[in-house]
């Protein structure tokens, strides 16, 4: 609730129907609930709560203060020059750059490197664990690897990059054990200890535990938007597990002024293409009302591996699921010209094509020039292209796209 001071006194009303002009009575350590400027009192901060700076800082009369900041000590009186929701939004912009790793829960958790913090190193540990084997795992892994450090990648789900197709991801966890990568799925990472030579990494798999040793441990298990410091409560916004509760139009169930975006929506894959359509969905809904919707329909995704594997549309399980009648072509191609030229042993293909209709459901790419590729099976699961239709373009030869035909 916001004090919102008038003529008739002083009244509580929700945060979300703070208006422009609005004058807003803070008390000493609450939140501010709209950007706008000290008309009476003055507050002091210690820790910079009043702008998020990093030095001590103070409110007086004529100085601005941000929504979603918390008041230092002392009372102010503020005259909003933003919306409630307005300055929610900016603080929604704003927490998706600060994601922050996925909170584990193990004992040691303090001693893990995020992902962006390992790619700072000014020189490469020999011996590196990552706990997490999704997208950044095995990236950072065969980086790692290639470059001479000794990988582990531990991963407690039974498999690893649980979103694609495990046909193809087992080809390329064959591909990195080859290369010298430890993969294990179905290891719970359980502590972290720090000694004189390193850590220690203490898990379990199948009831027996076993420890890794390693002089740098990678947090690769996902990340999530820093909402907490939004304090979404404060302007009635119903959230669940870090993410807003929302309509079919990205906008908050709850407040009708709040939007959502990306990955503080979490409503579609956490892509970078899929962040830059929610926003253009919501900046329509913003400007001309309610009527846009967000369309995942064929989003490609790719593990930039060495071979990249690559996903577009359905997997078989996902098109059992439907009730959908289709049909399978499935083959590795490590001897096809376009990958036997670069000595790629992994390498292949998964295409599923709906038998009535003959449209493209999914494409699944382990190879040289997957990340490339996929992007033509996307269009055309996203046109609702037939088989008929790619097969009958003509591609530039000797280029993997040439291969498209034979994959149909």
């Amino acid at each position: 609730m916001a004090r919102v001071v008038d003529a008739d006194g002083e009244h509580e009303l929700p945060v979300g129907t703070v208006a422009l002009g609005d004058h807003i009575r803070i008390r000493p350590g609450e939140r501010i609930p709209a950007d706008g400027e000290v008309i009476e009192g003055h507050s002091s901060a210690d820790e910079s709560l009043l702008t998020g700076e990093p030095m001590p800082v103070s409110k007086g009369v004529g100085d601005t203060v941000v929504g979603g900041s918390i008041s230092g000590m002392g009372t102010l009186l503020v005259r909003a020059t933003a919306t409630a929701s307005e300055g929610f939004l900016q603080q929604i912009a704003s927490s998706v750059e600060e994601a922050r790793a996925l909170k584990l829960g193990i004992a040691g958790e303090e001693h893990l490197t995020t992902s962006d913090e390992s790619l700072e190193l000014d020189h490469l540990p020999q011996r590196i664990v990552f706990v997490g084997g999704g997208y950044i795992g095995f990236e950072l892994a065969h980086v790692a690897r290639r470059a001479g450090a000794e990988v582990t990648v531990l991963e407690q789900a039974p498999a690893v990059l649980g979103p694609f197709d495990q046909d193809l991801v087992g080809w390329l966890v064959e591909r990195s054990r080859d290369l010298g990568i430890d993969v294990r799925a179905g290891t719970a990472v359980e502590a972290v200890e720090k000694e004189a030579g390193g850590f220690t990494v203490r898990s379990v798999a199948d009831g027996h535990g076993e420890t890794f040793q390693a002089d740098l441990v990678v947090h690769s298990a996902g990340r999530v938007p820093a909402l907490e410091r939004l304090d979404p409560e404060a302007a009635g916004i119903e959230h669940e597990k870090g993410r807003p509760t929302l309509n079919e139009f990205l906008q908050s169930a709850s407040n009708p002024a709040v939007y959502a975006a990306g990955d503080a929506a979490q409503a579609g894959p956490p892509l970078t293409p899929v962040a830059n359509h929610d926003g253009k969905v919501v900046a329509a809904n913003l400007l001309e009302g309610n009527h846009a919707e967000p369309d995942y329909t064929g989003v490609p995704s790719v593990v930039f591996a060495i071979p990249p594997l690559a996903s577009a549309g359905l997997r078989e399980a996902d098109a059992d699921q439907r009730g959908l009648r289709y049909r399978v072509n499935c083959q590795k191609t490590s001897d096809w010209f376009t990958n036997r030229r670069l000595n790629e042993d992994a390498a292949g293909f998964k295409v599923l094509i709906e038998e009535d209709s003959d449209r493209i459901l999914g494409a699944h790419l382990l190879g040289p020039d997957a990340d490339e590729l996929i992007n033509v099976f996307a269009l055309a699961i996203r046109k609702g292209l037939t088989s008929r239709d790619l097969k009958e373009a003509m591609f530039a030869y000797p280029t993997s796209a040439s291969d498209i035909s034979h994959m149909l």
